[in-house]
Formats: C-alpha cells, structure tokens, sequence
C-alpha cells in the first residue's frame, strides 16, 4: 500500500509538472512568458544578465549618484516612521490601502526594489561587475540596531566617495574580489540568507543583499505585507517525491513558508504560490531532493 501510494503520489506531480510546460500552438516550441522587470530591461534575457544594467555610464546618470549618497540617511530617518504610517493606514482604511499600497509598490519600482536570485545567478552577477565591496546592512541597523552585520554587497560603486559622510560605514568597507565574493555568498546561502539584487533609480543594479528575517523589505513585504518591494526569483523550488524522504529539514530553513508537508504521504512540497525561487533549501536536503525550475515554464 505504501509503495502505491507513493507511486501516485509520484504520477500526481509528474502531471502537474506536463500540464505546466506550455507550448506555441505554432511552432511546438515552449512558450516562454517572460517576467515584467525581464519585459521592460532584459533585451531577450533576465534582465539582472544585462551589462549595462550595472555600467558606470548607466549610473553616472538620472543623478542616480547623489539619490544613493542621500540613501543611507533617509533610509535611516524615514524608515521606521514610514512603516508606522502604513500600518495604521491599512489597519484603520484597509479599502483605501489597497489603492496605497500599489502606489508605493509602483514608486518602488521606479526607484529602489529588490529580486531574489538563486546562489547560482549571484555568483554570474559578481563575475560581470566592475567592483565588489562588503557593507554593513543598513536594512538590519534600522530593524535591529545592529551596524556589525555585514551581508550587503554593493556592485559597481566607489562607496568610499559616496559614504565619506559617515565614519562608521566607512570603517567596516571591505574590498572582494570575484573568488571572495562567490565564497561569502556561498556562506551566506547556507546559512539560509536569501540573495537579492537591488535597484538604484531601475533599471542600475547596485546591491545584493542577503537577507532574513531582519531586513527592512522583509518585514515590509512578508511580516508586515504592507507593499511589495522584493519580487519573487525567475526560478521555483520543486521536490521530487520519490526521492523526498519526508525529513522536513527544508521547512525549518525555508524564509518564506513556501514548504509544505503531506501527512497522507509523509513528504514534502512546495506551495508555487509562495516560493521565491532562492534555492536556499537545497542546502539541507539530505538526498537532494530539491531542484530549481524556471518559473515561466513550470
């Protein structure tokens, strides 16, 4: 009985899985719906594989220099007040703060918003830049008080001249190379922080942040869901059930409660709707189980 039980099990999701790779009634081939951000920047590919996107031509621009000069001190005045505001809006006008919440979400946009990429995309990323620097997060010295946690990268940027102003910062930059980088990402990712990129004035890429439950956008988008200003990743998670052994390691790493477990068949599986596609829970599978798909396509 159970050997049946797993084999439907196995059979379900092997159809679910065909009925989601969509094809051209053309020409045959898989039709592929690009996501909004790869619409509007990406020239026919993920629009975070652009070269431009991280150019100092592109960020000599639109005065995107002196917008990220003023960052670090507006992110640290109006943060918290900020939030405060939206969570009495959206307690006490719900109806009105859906309307709120898309202007913010689209100002966002325009201006500073992030996207989860797996360890494998980051990795790409710091190979295609110009310069690497180690930061402190400014996210988590606004949430927590901490200055010592530094899990920000910040790509193609002198911070020296933009952060001059601010001693402390200054103090604690570190300069990567990409072999250094790529291994502190690899820390990072298995201690379960999810990788994202970060817009300057879109589309300039200037940040990957790793992120957990402390960063601002974090509590934001999913403590909070106040916005969305960290979009889900161009890949989604998938556990293979004849593989799975029902462990439910991947649960307890998983950020964004995207991992799910059947009593009926003691495995575990993952709630499309809610995954962002980081890859984090790969780590901990103990039969690696887990793989990424892209998420057009599944």
């Amino acid at each position: 009985m159970m050997f049946m039980n797993e084999s439907i099990y196995g059979l379900f999701w092997c159809i679910i899985y065909l009925k989601n790779i969509s094809k051209d009634s053309v020409t045959g081939r898989r039709r592929v719906d690009m996501c909004e951000f790869c619409v509007k920047h990406g020239e026919g590919k993920k629009w975070y594989e652009v070269m431009e996107h991280y150019s100092r031509e592109l960020l000599s621009l639109e005065n995107r220099e002196e917008y990220i000069k003023n960052f670090l001190p507006n992110i640290q005045r109006t943060a918290k007040p900020t939030l405060a505001r939206l969570e009495l809006a959206k307690r006490k006008v719900p109806i009105a703060y859906r309307f709120i919440r898309k202007l913010g979400t689209n100002r966002m946009k325009k201006l500073h918003f992030g996207q989860v990429v797996p360890l494998e995309d980051a990795e790409k990323i710091v190979d295609m830049v110009q310069s690497i620097t180690r930061i402190p997060c400014v996210c988590r010295k606004v949430t927590t008080g901490r200055d010592s946690a530094r899990y920000c990268l910040v790509l193609g940027i002198d911070p020296i001249g933009l952060f001059g102003d601010y001693p402390d910062l200054q103090s604690s930059l570190e300069t990567l190379t990409p072999v250094k980088a790529r291994e502190l990402l690899r820390e990072f990712d298995k201690k379960g922080l999810v990788h994202s990129i970060w817009t300057f004035k879109t589309p300039y890429i200037g940040a990957i942040c790793n992120c957990d439950h402390d960063c601002l956008a974090y509590r934001i988008q999913i403590t909070n869901d106040l916005m969305n200003v960290m979009f889900k990743g161009e890949y989604v998670a998938v556990i293979d059930p004849m593989q799975c052994t029902g462990c439910r390691a991947c649960r307890k790493i998983c950020q964004f409660g995207a991992i799910e477990f059947s009593v009926d068949n003691s495995k575990c599986y993952i709630n499309i709707n809610k995954c962002f596609g980081c890859g984090v829970c790969r780590n901990t599978c103990p039969v690696d189980a887990i793989t990424l798909l892209d998420r057009i396509t599944y």
